[in-house]
């Protein structure tokens, strides 16, 4: 059985360089086209919801309207300071839809929902709410283009974590293609036993307990889960690695034992020399997404070791 690599800090520190280097650059191309394309649909959206509500004054009027339309609903969620998710709006006003069916036969749920933002409403954005006024059109569209600002910068961010995620999956899978490796359903794992077969992977599976984003099965027969994880500040890399890929790496281990599994993380991005020491000592195995080489070489020796055990 061939043990997974185990790096020492000088090969994770020069990793670490190569890596960060590969984020500054990706993100200084990161076409700015991306962020003014959302500046200027959701500034349409805001526009439409103060014309909606007269400017706010008419909210609790024209509320069924705006929490039932999603557009309308976004801006209206960012009324808050800071911005409320649909979710923690449900939880906090205790209400179970936005749908128009279930609010007009639940008035209740709409008042609950008008109260919360309105008790957390940024008053600098929108000031004249507070002094029960009418705006200023220098007061509506600075409130219009810091709002546009904030919800543009909110999805530029998603949409570059959740590519930078995709993006690493793809080139996981690409990679084990390569290999002749096959893909097959996703599914729950409970027992090692309905994890993929030798030489197979699948997509995000519940292995044991907790989820991971690739699960495959090695020619010797071990489980390999994959995390794929991609920082962007060495403070993030705790979250991303420490706290979540290492974690799931204990769980696996103790739930399915220590020559069963070899938990893995491909990862990209920034990542502090300390914090990827201490997931490695945790069972975690890593591997870079900007050089997948030494992850498929070592993946092919388990082929040669089940060949030569025969």
């Amino acid at each position: 059985m061939i043990l997974p690599p185990i790096w020492t800090s000088e090969e994770l520190e020069n990793e670490c360089v190569i890596s960060s280097t590969a984020f500054r650059h990706s993100r200084l191309e990161e076409p700015l086209e991306d962020y003014l394309e959302a500046f200027d649909l959701y500034q349409t959206h805001l526009e439409e919801f103060l014309e909606t509500t007269g400017d706010l004054t008419r909210l609790e009027e024209n509320a069924l309207e705006v929490l039932s339309n999603p557009n309308l609903l976004q801006s209206f969620r960012y009324l808050a300071a800071p911005p409320i998710s649909e979710d923690d709006l449900k939880i906090l006003a205790e209400a179970k839809s936005f749908s128009k069916s279930h609010l007009s036969r639940n008035p209740r749920d709409v008042q609950r929902l008008i109260f919360v933002v309105k008790e957390v409403l940024d008053r600098r954005r929108f000031s004249w709410v507070v002094e029960k006024r009418e705006p200023t059109e220098v007061e509506k569209n600075a409130a219009i283009m810091a709002s546009a600002a904030l919800m543009a910068a909110r999805r530029t961010e998603t949409k570059r974590r959740t590519q930078g995620k995709n993006d690493q999956e793809k080139a996981v899978k690409d990679a084990l293609l390569e290999l002749e490796f096959v893909e097959v359903a996703t599914r729950n794992i409970s027992t090692l036993s309905l994890a993929p077969a030798a030489g197979e992977f699948c997509g995000e599976s519940k292995l044991g307990e907790r989820k991971g984003d690739i699960i495959l099965r090695l020619w010797d027969e071990r489980v390999m889960p994959i995390e794929c994880k991609v920082s962007n500040s060495a403070l993030n890399s705790v979250k991303r690695l420490n706290n979540d890929a290492a974690a799931k790496a204990q769980s696996w281990r103790r739930d399915f034992g220590l020559l069963q599994v070899v938990p893995t993380a491909v990862i990209s991005g920034v990542y502090k020399l300390s914090n990827l020491l201490e997931a490695q000592s945790r069972g975690l195995t890593i591997f870079w997404a900007h050089n997948l080489r030494p992850l498929t070489e070592w993946i092919a020796q388990t082929k040669s070791t089940k060949k030569s055990s025969k």
